[in-house]
């Protein structure tokens, strides 16, 4: 009889991992900072520079007044329209075999409100053990250390799989084994030059590791 293999924990982002929602954030980060008089996002490549490092932080690095932009996000993510984000169904079957044996977890920049009013529209609910959102904790990096204390992994049995430059410096800076994909928000050189753990072009290459 063959040994059953070691559990693993598989930290998710959210946005660009499992749904694209780019046009949709993009829009809403916008209208945030223009509504508190920061209208420092002009173009799609300054929204994606915000996630080269912890979202959060780089806005505060850019002078923006985060107690406004977040009392500002609360009014603003109560309109968006939820038929505008398409869910990455290729993901489905993935997380469904990886469940089977190892625990899921999605820590994402997003509201885990937000997040699970998604997966539930999308029937992408019931595959993860947890969700946690901004309103848990800003910094991915706190959220990842939290979950492995959670469920009792260490980090050679954790891996967080991302699509920013960002979720790579947060996931090596917790210690996991880090997992960029290439469907996402920045470009493979961009995350190639992270060096993460490993690097796939398709969401069945989550079953390899």
């Amino acid at each position: 009889m063959k040994n059953k293999p070691a559990q693993k924990l598989f930290l998710f982002d959210f946005d660009g991992v499992i749904v694209d929602s780019l046009d949709v954030y993009e829009g809403t980060v916008t209208r945030c900072l223009n509504q508190i008089g920061q209208p420092i996002v002009k173009s799609r490549a300054d929204f994606l520079e915000l996630y080269e490092d912890n979202f959060y932080e780089s806005l505060v690095k850019k002078g923006v007044d985060l107690d406004a932009f977040m009392a500002a996000a609360v009014g603003i993510l109560a309109q968006i329209n939820y038929d505008e984000i398409t869910p990455f169904y290729e993901v489905l079957p993935v997380l469904a075999k990886l469940r089977e044996n190892n625990i899921l977890v999605v820590i994402s920049s997003s509201d885990s409100h937000d997040i699970n009013t998604s997966m539930v529209q999308y029937h992408f609910d019931g595959y993860f053990r947890e969700i946690l959102g901004s309103d848990a904790n800003l910094n991915k990096k706190e959220k990842i250390l939290h979950a492995m204390v959670q469920f009792g992994m260490d980090a050679e049995r954790t891996y967080y799989v991302g699509d920013t430059a960002g979720d790579i410096k947060e996931g090596k800076m917790a210690g996991v084994k880090t997992v960029a994909v290439t469907w996402g928000w920045h470009t493979k050189e961009q995350l190639a030059a992270m060096e993460p753990d490993y690097l796939i072009d398709k969401p069945e290459d989550l079953l390899k590791i």
